[in-house]
């Protein structure tokens, strides 16, 4: 165990020194449904919230558990829940606080998966989502009522990159007495939104995380900072006796673990009723990629700087998006929450379209056409004919992808190479004026 609190040694040791049993220092893969409860009165402790121990891996698991310490050591929070996916781990950061009739307020700047969740799926389940444009932080107080439940934004949305505020949002929500969650899958250690008043932060671990394109899964981070008690009007699932598990209120049963009512809440009741459990082996392979998340972070934001540059200067290119070629607010919301650098995600626009967008992607010989980011290979996809074609043109540019835009996962190859297979790409593609 370790009491540093600087992220390269916390991803190697926070949460697991060695197996008391083997002595083994990496960590186990406890591959197993279900645990021996020992005595009837044992199970009765761990039923009843008087001790935490593993039952059943649906809920716990000591190799996630180490993988859920590990992550709130690195985020500066007071605990973690690991989940099946990102997908999931969105879900449950808000119906553990939100039911029908309820409503949050959420930047429009997202992944696309989180907009279809946010605008149908939850719409079905009674919950509103009242989108607004995060480039005016006071848009989220605007929106909001008695029924708000939680404001939401992505750190460093895609395909747009321009950073949520972070603290402006924050400290609306805390005058309001609503949390803020962070979607923070595209910026792990470069931004720390905890550090700028996030009150829960979610992560997509299939991404950098886990880094290597191999496992699906997902994290909630609390920050341990809310005082859910204070607002017990806003948030009755939290404050009122709980159904569900034999009349709890988790804002006095879990106060002896600490200021994790929120957490515990999230773990008991949406992770055991959905059943979206990460499973131990991807636990097992997601720290073996955090254990070097911060070399590789540095090497992918070093590696899509240079890219952005060379794309700025080719003739096919009309606009270049990454947060180092960014100007005015955009650039100072970049400087503020990206001090360990501005992402390993670059997008870029082509003169000529969905054709040239196209074209581009088939004559790629290295670069992987890929729906998704954060491998350690090098990744490319034209949103406009993949991911974003079943959307209207209108909502299409709303989202930041035009016709010939093109999104770009910068991987670890030699910038030699990464550039060497864009520019051949991009040769005879249309050609554009930049002094026009």
């Amino acid at each position: 165990m370790t009491t540093s609190k600087h992220p390269e040694t916390q991803v190697l040791h926070a949460g697991f020194r060695a197996d008391p049993t083997t002595g083994a220092v990496a960590v186990p893969i406890y591959q197993t449904t279900s645990f021996d409860l020992g005595t009837t009165q044992n199970a009765v402790e761990l039923f009843s919230l008087q001790k935490i121990g593993n039952v059943y891996t649906r809920i716990m698991n000591p190799t996630t558990d180490v993988l859920e310490q590990r992550m709130a050591a690195v985020e500066g929070g007071a605990a973690a829940l690991a989940l099946a996916s990102g997908q999931a781990a969105i879900t449950a950061a808000i119906t553990t606080i939100a039911q029908a009739g309820d409503n949050i307020v959420s930047g429009t700047d997202l992944y696309g998966g989180t907009w279809n969740l946010f605008a149908h799926t939850f719409k079905q389940m009674g919950i509103e989502v009242r989108f607004v444009d995060p480039s005016d932080p006071d848009a989220f107080r605007r929106a909001a009522d008695d029924r708000t439940r939680a404001f939401f934004g992505e750190t460093l949305p895609n395909p747009k990159l321009v950073p949520f505020p972070i603290e402006e949002v924050a400290l609306i929500g805390e005058a309001l007495g609503i949390p803020l969650i962070v979607d923070n899958t595209a910026a792990p250690l470069i931004c720390r939104p905890i550090e700028h008043g996030a009150h829960v932060v979610v992560y997509s671990t299939t991404k950098y995380i886990g880094g290597h394109g191999t496992s699906i899964g997902g994290l909630l981070v609390d920050a341990g900072r809310f005082d859910w008690e204070k607002h017990a009007d806003r948030f009755p699932a939290l404050n009122q006796p709980d159904p569900s598990y034999h009349g709890v209120v988790w804002t006095e049963a879990v106060k002896p673990l600490g200021p994790v009512a929120y957490i515990m809440k999230a773990r008991c009741c949406v992770l055991r009723d959905t059943g979206a459990a990460m499973s131990p082996f991807n636990a097992f392979t997601f720290l073996q990629g955090l254990e070097t998340l911060p070399l590789r972070m540095r090497e992918h934001c070093r590696n899509a700087e240079a890219v952005a540059r060379t794309l700025a200067d080719h003739p096919a290119v009309t606009r270049v998006i990454h947060p180092s070629q960014f100007t005015g607010e955009a650039k100072a919301r970049a400087q503020k929450y990206l001090a360990g650098g501005n992402g390993g995600l670059v997008g870029f626009e082509l003169v000529g379209g969905v054709e040239a967008g196209m074209a581009f992607i088939d004559k790629l010989q290295m670069l992987h056409h890929v729906a998704n980011i954060g491998d350690a290979r090098s990744l490319a996809i034209h949103p406009a004919s993949t991911t974003h074609q079943q959307l209207t043109e209108e909502r299409q540019r709303a989202a930041g992808v035009t016709p010939g835009y093109v999104r770009l996962s910068i991987g670890l190859e030699h910038i030699e190479d990464i550039e060497a297979d864009l520019m051949q790409a991009l040769d005879g593609l249309g050609r554009v004026s930049k002094a026009a």
